[in-house]
């Protein structure tokens, strides 16, 4: 039997994060953003009190990409998500399983949420992070691994939030898991970054060994396709079969600007170095536009949804609509990304393939990269969107003591090569060894007296002062 749980406290830190180059996606360029921890106190049933933590990026302009809201306004969105995840989950009284906790408040956070004029997808990210707190506690109160506790369902995750499966079908996916003891790292190219030269796309100081790519989109089927053209011409360089992903973060209209670009891909000379190391494409159109609109045949050249993942039931939904695939990502819930594994492994085995990607855009060294890579390595993905490690100086603003702790407990992630520590890349792959310690994925916590309390919201009207 499961163990239960009583939370007895949940606490909001924050850390600035300052890129140490300009990220552009989607609509927005990132200089800087709060990186959010979580530290959660619960009492296990006859085992007594301990503590769990985890982390990630207060990413703007992602999780709610409305043109009306300033990306101060989205991050404060997330800021009010946690506040109010954290009333429902510490107004559960008594004894749960972590699955029970999760499943009993979910709904009810959706449904607050949006009386705040909060999106689906912002609303989901307070009860994930508390979850991977709540489940690093638990895994520590009982001295096993993530990836052990896991393969035994130490959270009683259940069928009740996803009536397509039944509890057999997540038993027999989670006892049958085998995690893999490394994962390759996609690089990503955002699309200010260079090209071409020094700093560019075929720099291995830049690129860290990857041999797979996971190059922006902007919209434009002209601009891109220009675009992906001198990328492959990069690619071609390196002497090696690497494979791409391509990400346009809601910014294709509608199906038509989407069948532009794909038609250039398929019959255009310039572009069949990239159409050829093609893998998947990843959330082409904005969400609401991505549920009225099947992908008819386009959908052979392989799709994936992510910002639309904001539910349950999105992954059935997407593939009604000719998806083949939804991306794994901790800040949308660690359980669904078990759940819809689960029904990628079951509708596979119907002939039709289907998959589960592991896409990263909130992970930065430490707490929030181990705990998705460890997420990754137990449901099977085998290479991962990496950028937290590029497009910051290493562990950033954490205190050095901080930083030399995790190098120590995980040196087969991090190290020093004279630049100070970073993540540490074998042969374009990440190393998963060290995470099978007691607890989420992690031997170390943050300093929490290095830290401050998390910035409460404002007021739009504070706002717009």
């Amino acid at each position: 039997m499961a163990p239960r749980l009583k939370l007895r406290d949940i606490a909001f830190f924050e850390r600035p994060v300052h890129l140490a180059r300009p990220f552009r996606f989607g609509a927005i360029t990132l200089h800087a953003t709060p990186q959010l921890f979580v530290r959660v106190e619960i009492e296990v049933e006859g085992r007594g009190v301990e503590v769990g933590a985890s982390a990630e990026l207060l990413v703007p302009k992602w999780f709610d990409k409305r043109p009306e809201l300033s990306p101060a306004e989205t991050v404060d969105g997330l800021r009010r998500s946690l506040d109010i995840a954290r009333g429902l989950y510490l107004a559960r009284t008594g004894f749960h399983t972590a699955f029970d906790l999760h499943a009993s408040c979910i709904g009810a956070q959706v449904a607050t949420c949006a009386k705040k004029n909060i999106p689906a997808l912002a609303a989901a990210y307070g009860p994930a992070e508390i979850d991977k707190a709540i489940l690093d506690a638990l895994l520590r109160a009982v001295g096993t691994s993530f990836f052990d506790g896991m393969a035994g369902n130490i959270a009683a995750i259940d069928a009740r939030l996803s009536p397509d499966l039944n509890d057999a079908d997540l038993t027999a996916f989670l006892t049958g898991r085998k995690p893999l003891p490394r994962v390759a790292i996609r690089h990503t190219v955002g699309l200010d970054d260079t090209v071409e030269g020094e700093g560019g796309v075929a720099d291995a100081r830049e690129n860290g060994g990857a041999n797979y790519f996971k190059l922006k989109l902007s919209g434009d089927p002209t601009a891109d396709a220009v675009r992906l053209a001198r990328i492959g011409k990069e690619l071609d360089t390196l002497g090696r079969d690497c494979k791409v992903t391509l990400d346009a973060n809601e910014q294709y209209a509608d199906l038509a600007a989407l069948g532009a670009l794909m038609g250039r891909l398929d019959h255009d000379v310039d572009l069949r170095s990239i159409a050829s190391r093609l893998l998947y494409v990843e959330q082409p159109m904005p969400r609401d536009i991505t549920r009225q609109s099947p992908l008819g045949a386009l959908a052979a050249r392989g799709f994936i949804v992510d910002e639309a993942d904001d539910s349950y039931d999105a992954f059935p939904a997407a593939r009604a609509l000719g998806y083949r695939g939804i991306s794994s990502k901790s800040c949308k819930g660690l359980y669904k990304s078990i759940v819809n594994a689960t029904r990628a492994a079951k509708w596979s085995g119907k002939g039709e393939q289907f998959f589960v990607s592991g896409e990263d855009l909130t992970c930065q060294a430490g707490l929030a990269v181990q705990q998705d890579l460890a997420l990754g390595a137990f449901i099977g993905v085998t290479h991962a969107e990496r950028n937290g490690h590029h497009y910051v100086d290493g562990f950033g603003e954490t205190p050095l003591a901080e930083a030399q702790a995790f190098v120590t407990s995980h040196p087969d992630l991090y190290a020093d090569a004279g630049q100070g520590i970073r993540l540490s890349i074998h042969d374009g792959d990440l190393l998963t060894g060290s995470l099978h310690a007691a607890g989420f994925a992690t031997s170390v916590h943050p300093d929490w007296s290095a830290l401050s309390p998390l910035e409460q919201p404002k007021s739009p009207r504070e706002q717009l002062a």
